[in-house]
């Protein structure tokens, strides 16, 4: 059993004494996150929570001014001439909007879709701007049934209307536990499965191979070191290098760069490990089957990479449905 554990710490010095390992195990592997990173980024709070709608105002009642107001809390951005060209959709409210309402009347105002905006996004700010009607029609029956359909329209009164709790509220969240991961959040763990599988095939293979060709693996196999010894030492090996590349990924994704793992990081490390079991033998198999080195890294290129692409580890997957 000492033989296994020599070969496997032996295998591991020999990696790290390559400063180029250095760049495939860490450098290569944060850098891809990185970039990554910025293809699944959330949207943004100006575009998701709340859009910008252009208002020309032309009433100088306050009632226009709290209609501007239950806009917001729709989640509307009301903005003027100097920030035109942000918003997606416009409206007009007209000079009687004030004068109507308070005599019973009813009065109209003007939507339209500003020029060069794409219908989704401005369909979202229409439905916005319905919701922010409803409501503020609603704020006015609430107004008439507390204190008479007779009773003048008062400022401070419909004002107080409007900050009264709402009695019927809609909680919203994410299905299952947790939000969809984007960012980091997605991109860290994803390459580092990628290139998890992929360092162990071809540090993997290409050491087994290298040995083959240089008659090292002839030599032993005439020494007291069984074939499974053998094998176990260089998969033993294998799982240390696979020990330290998950370590430091878990660490820093934690630590600096807020990869949300909760409470499920042993659950995740564990899963890893068994992920790692399975790179590393899939590289010791290479390595005993091909003989060139450079087929060796070839072959773990063609395997790895459309597997993290197809598997949602490059890319997120779950954007397309």
């Amino acid at each position: 059993m000492s033989r296994l554990f020599h070969i496997g710490l032996n295998d591991i010095r020999l990696v790290f004494r390559d400063k180029s390992s250095y760049f495939w195990l860490f450098a290569m592997p944060l850098a891809f996150a990185y970039f990554m990173s910025f293809t699944s980024r959330a949207p943004s709070e100006a575009e998701n929570a709340r859009p910008e709608i252009y208002v020309e105002n032309l009433d100088t009642g306050f009632l226009s001014l709290l209609f501007l107001e239950t806009l917001g809390q729709e989640g509307v951005r009301p903005v003027g001439e100097d920030r035109k060209e942000d918003a997606k959709r416009g409206i007009t409210i007209p000079v009687d909007f004030t004068d109507s309402i308070l005599s019973k009347k009813q009065s109209v105002f003007e939507a339209y879709k500003m020029e060069g905006i794409d219908d989704a996004r401005s369909m979202l700010v229409e439905v916005s701007l319905f919701r922010a009607a409803v409501a503020f029609n609603g704020y006015l029956v609430e107004h008439a049934t507390a204190y008479g359909a007779d009773m003048p329209i008062v400022e401070e009164a419909l004002k107080e209307v409007m900050l009264r709790d709402n009695p019927v509220r809609l909680e919203a969240r994410f299905a299952g536990r947790k939000p969809i991961p984007v960012g980091m959040n997605q991109s860290l763990p994803g390459n580092l499965v990628t290139y998890l599988l992929l360092n162990l095939m071809v540090f993997g293979g290409a050491s087994i191979a290298n040995e083959r060709r240089a008659g090292i693996l002839r030599r032993l196999s005439i020494s007291p070191i069984g074939r499974v010894e053998l094998l176990g030492g260089k998969l033993f090996g294998l799982m240390l290098l696979a020990c330290v590349q998950i370590a430091v990924f878990m660490i820093l994704g934690q630590f600096a760069f807020g990869v949300n793992m909760g409470d499920q990081a042993p659950a995740i490390a564990l899963l890893l490990l068994v992920f790692s079991w399975v790179g590393a033998s899939s590289g010791l198999l290479i390595g005993f089957l091909i003989k060139s080195e450079e087929k060796v890294v070839g072959l773990s290129l063609m395997i790895a990479l459309p597997m993290g692409a197809m598997g949602g580890d490059l890319l997120p997957v779950n954007r397309a449905i």
